[in-house]
């Protein structure tokens, strides 16, 4: 995609920052047909999205940027992505909503596209997919080194830290009091192959005495193999967590959380053919301070095909099959197969 540069003018500005934006329009159709007695549906798809960045670079060669989202899936956002200082030599320093180091040091598994799934009950906490106990505050930082780290070649790591309003105290609340995470990239190559590989882990607690896990504890590994128009990749995951949602009755200890991904994705021409699996199982128990219990369950399995009709312009179909398995029982209405047919442009 290319995006339009300008330059930010205001009357009480002498000078402005440069600016660009991108986004996207996406439309189609979806459908889906559960395992349960209700017949099969289907419905529109328009989702758009819109982003602005700004950067300068200072005097002495310190690249300052930042961004944030208007829209985001076709409703209205104020997302800010916080600032990041890009020094002289390579290395990155985020400050303001910067995230954690492992979860963006993952090697990237393809996966399936399209506006597939089902969607799930908020009793279910088997995971879908890595990172799933990525939990930060907005107040910290995340440090990125430059390429080929350490004098080794390939190698990048980071590191990060963030800190948050002490104020769970007790009962079913659960914020991020502190969070800290490493994370580590590794791409190199064996003959033809590009072989990639990421990961870290990730420890961070609330300030609720009621509950008995962290906020979120995760270790996560990924790697993926490029040979020519084909790439691969594996993924895997493990950790515990505080799962929590608009409603603080329905926050659960979540145990035993694993998750495997897997996909491929192969470019001929115009036309990528891509496939996703997950895998993930948890226990839960919606009480803090138990220990997690009942059995979840997560697979998917998905395919697509994308075609380049023009520059921007990719059209697309999807498919995948859910199943959830919520305390051991299969449920049929949160499983099942799904569909979607469209295209988006892209700017």
């Amino acid at each position: 995609a290319t995006a339009l540069v300008s330059t930010l003018v205001g009357t009480s500005v002498a000078q402005a920052a440069t600016a660009s934006f991108s986004g996207s329009v996406k439309n189609g159709v979806a459908g889906a047909d559960t395992d349960g007695t209700a017949d099969g549906t289907f419905s529109a798809v328009n989702k758009n999205n819109l982003s602005f960045s700004a950067s300068e670079t200072t005097d002495s060669g310190i690249k300052i940027s930042t961004g944030f989202t208007v829209v985001n899936e076709g409703g209205t956002s104020n997302n800010s992505s916080g600032l990041t200082l890009t020094f002289t030599d390579g290395s990155k320093l985020d400050l303001i909503a910067a995230g954690n180091a492992y979860k963006s040091k993952l090697a990237s598994v393809p996966s399936a596209g399209g506006e597939t799934g089902i969607t799930g009950t908020t009793s279910n906490h088997a995971p879908t997919g890595l990172g799933f106990a990525n939990a930060s505050s907005s107040v910290g930082f995340e440090w990125h080194s430059a390429a080929d780290a350490l004098g080794v070649d390939g190698l990048t790591w980071g590191i990060s830290a963030s800190t948050g309003d002490d104020t769970d105290g007790t009962g079913s609340s659960s914020t991020v009091e502190s969070a800290y995470s490493v994370g580590i990239n590794y791409v190199t190559s064996a003959g033809d192959t590009t072989v990639t590989v990421g990961g870290g882990f990730v420890s961070a607690d609330d300030s609720n005495s009621d509950s008995a896990n962290s906020k979120g504890e995760e270790t996560a590994v990924s790697m993926t193999a490029a040979t020519g128009d084909l790439t691969v990749g594996l993924g895997w995951a493990s950790g515990s967590e505080i799962a929590t949602h608009s409603s603080t009755t329905d926050n659960s200890e979540v145990d035993g959380a694993e998750v495997v991904t897997a996909g491929a994705k192969y470019v001929s021409g115009d036309i990528t053919f891509a496939i996703g699996y997950v895998d993930g199982d948890s226990k839960d128990i919606a009480t803090l301070g138990s220990a997690g219990s009942g059995s979840d369950e997560y697979n998917k399995t998905s395919a697509s095909v994308s075609y380049t009709v023009a520059s921007g312009v990719t059209a697309i179909i999807g498919y995948a099959n859910e199943e959830r398995i919520d305390e051991g029982a299969k449920t049929k209405d949160q499983s099942g197969n799904s569909w979607y047919v469209g295209a988006t442009i892209s700017f």
